[in-house]
C-alpha cells in the first residue's frame, strides 16, 4: 500500500467489474438519493434483474427502518462472495481513476477517485484538519449507518470531495498528461434512468499521470492557508459513519496495523469546485406558522444590534435577507451581520423562533416553490447562491456552513457506483 502523509491519501486497491459486464446495470445511483420514492429503486431493481449490480452491494436508505433492511444487509456478503467466486469483481492495480461524468444539464464533470486517509478527516466545527465537512453533521443519522459499514467487508464511494484548484492543476493537468500519453478510458457507459454517461480512465501508481496528481495535490496544499485540502462536499455523513467505525477498529490495533489497515481509508471522488459541470445551488426556507409581517418585525428586534434596516429594494452595502409572503418581497438589511452569510444570519434567528413553539422551517430547493408556498401564515426566505471562490475561505472563517445551505447538483447527477474497495484485509 503506497501511502502519501502529506496529502493524506492512499493508492487504493480496488475491485472492478471483468471485462464482459454490463456496466450500465452494475452502477446504481448513490443510496441516500431518492429516499422518499420506492418506485425509483424498484425501477432500478426491475432494469438489473439478475445482471451483476452494485444495486447487491448497497442498502439504499429508503428501505432504513423497513422489513427489507434486514434481508438487504445480510445478502451484502453473499452477493460479494459469489461475484468474487464466479470472476465477476477483478483487482486492479493500487491506482487511481479519473472520471468523466455527462448529464444532460453538463457535458462534462470530471473526478479523480482515491482513497482519503480518515485520520486526516474530522467533521468536528472549526478543526483545523487537512479533510474537514462543510456542514454540520448529525450524529443521529451515523448510528444505522455504522450498522452497515461494520456488517460489509467492502465499500463504494459516493463521498464527493472538493479541492480549490483554480487552475486545473490536479485533475486538468492528469487528463492533459493521459492525452499526451494516449492513455485511453478503463471504462465507458451510459448509466441507467436518464442519469447520463461516465468514462474512467486507470492510472496505476508510478506512472507519469500518477505522479503529476501527487505533486498537484501537494503543491495545492503548500497554498492553503491553515492547512485544508479536501472539503465533503457530497456524502458528509458516509465519511462521519466512516470515520466512526475506523475509530472503532483501531481500538484493537497496534504497530504497522494502524498504518495499513484498510479501514483507516475512505474512497471517495475528489471534484474541483472550479470545475463547470459542478452546480452550487441555494437552499431557501419556508417558515410556517408565522406570517412576513410578524417574522420581519421579529427579526427586528432579534437583530436590533446588527444594524438592521427594512426596505422595498435591497441595499447593497448591506447583507441581505429576501423576505416573500406579503404581496411584494421585502429585505432584511444587516449592516454588521452576526455571520458572514445570510443563510447563517437568518438561520439563528428562525432557530430562535422555532425552537419550544408551533413554528417550523422546512428547506426548499428553486424559488418557485418557495413562491408556491408563501402567503397567509407563512413566510419564504430566498437565498443567495454560495460563491465557488469564497467557498474554502468561508470554512477557514466560520468552521462550517449552516445546515441545508447549498445542494450540488440535481439528484440524477449525483455519483454513481462503479468501484469497489476492501475495508477488510483479504478483500
Amino acid at each position: 500500500m503506497k501511502i502519501f502523509n502529506k496529502i493524506g491519501c492512499i493508492a487504493p486497491d480496488m475491485l472492478f467489474p471483468a471485462k464482459g459486464t454490463d456496466l450500465k446495470k452494475w452502477a446504481v445511483i448513490a443510496c441516500d438519493q431518492y429516499t422518499s420514492e420506492p418506485d425509483y429503486w424498484q425501477a432500478v431493481s426491475a432494469e438489473v434483474g439478475n445482471a451483476p449490480s452494485t444495486l447487491n452491494l448497497i442498502l439504499p436508505e429508503v428501505y432504513l427502518g423497513t422489513d427489507k433492511e434486514e434481508s438487504l444487509l445480510s445478502s451484502i456478503s453473499e452477493s460479494l462472495t459469489k461475484y468474487r467466486s464466479d470472476g465477476t469483481l477483478v483487482n486492479l492495480p493500487e491506482g487511481f481513476m479519473l472520471t468523466d461524468r455527462a448529464t444532460s444539464l453538463h457535458p462534462s464533470r470530471k473526478g479523480l477517485v482515491l482513497a482519503i486517509d480518515l485520520e486526516t478527516y474530522s467533521f468536528e466545527p472549526g478543526n483545523k484538519n487537512l479533510c474537514r465537512a462543510t456542514e454540520g453533521t448529525v450524529l443521529s443519522r451515523i448510528p444505522p449507518r455504522i450498522r452497515i459499514r461494520e456488517n460489509s467487508p467492502i465499500e463504494l464511494p459516493h463521498i464527493m470531495l472538493l479541492i480549490d484548484d483554480p487552475e486545473d492543476t490536479v485533475i486538468g493537468g492528469a487528463f492533459e498528461t493521459c492525452k499526451q500519453e494516449g492513455i485511453t478510458p478503463f471504462y465507458d457507459t451510459d448509466l441507467m434512468q436518464g442519469s447520463g454517461h461516465i468514462e474512467g480512465t486507470f492510472i496505476e501508481e508510478g506512472t507519469k499521470a500518477f505522479n503529476g496528481i501527487v505533486s498537484s495535490l501537494e503543491a495545492l496544499l503548500d497554498k492553503s492557508s491553515d492547512g485544508l485540502l479536501f472539503l465533503v462536499g457530497d456524502g458528509n455523513h458516509s465519511l462521519a459513519t466512516a470515520k466512526a467505525h475506523w475509530e472503532n477498529v483501531r481500538k484493537n490495533l497496534s504497530g504497522d496495523d494502524l498504518a495499513n489497515h484498510p479501514a483507516r481509508y475512505a474512497l471517495a471522488e475528489v471534484v474541483n469546485i472550479h470545475d463547470k459541470g459542478l452546480d452550487f445551488e441555494p437552499i431557501h426556507r419556508v417558515v410556517f406558522g408565522i406570517g412576513a409581517d410578524d417574522f420581519i418585525s421579529g427579526a427586528v428586534k432579534f437583530f436590533e444590534a446588527n444594524g438592521v434596516t427594512v426596505t422595498d429594494e435591497p441595499d447593497a452595502s448591506c447583507q441581505v435577507i429576501t423576505v416573500t409572503g406579503s404581496g411584494a418581497d421585502r429585505y432584511i438589511n444587516l449592516k454588521n451581520p452576526p455571520h458572514s452569510l445570510a443563510v447563517g444570519s437568518v438561520q439563528m434567528y428562525i432557530d430562535s423562533i422555532t425552537e419550544g413553539s408551533d413554528i417550523t422551517c422546512d428547506y426548499i430547493h428553486g424559488e418557485d416553490s418557495v413562491r408556491s408556498m408563501d402567503g397567509g401564515n407563512n413566510t419564504g426566505i430566498l437565498l443567495p447562491a454560495i460563491s465557488k471562490d469564497t467557498f474554502f475561505a468561508t470554512v477557514i472563517n466560520e468552521g462550517v456552513f449552516p445546515r441545508k445551505t447549498f445542494s450540488m447538483g440535481e439528484a440524477f447527477e449525483k455519483r454513481f457506483y462503479m468501484e469497489v474497495r476492501g475495508i477488510e484485509y483479504g478483500i
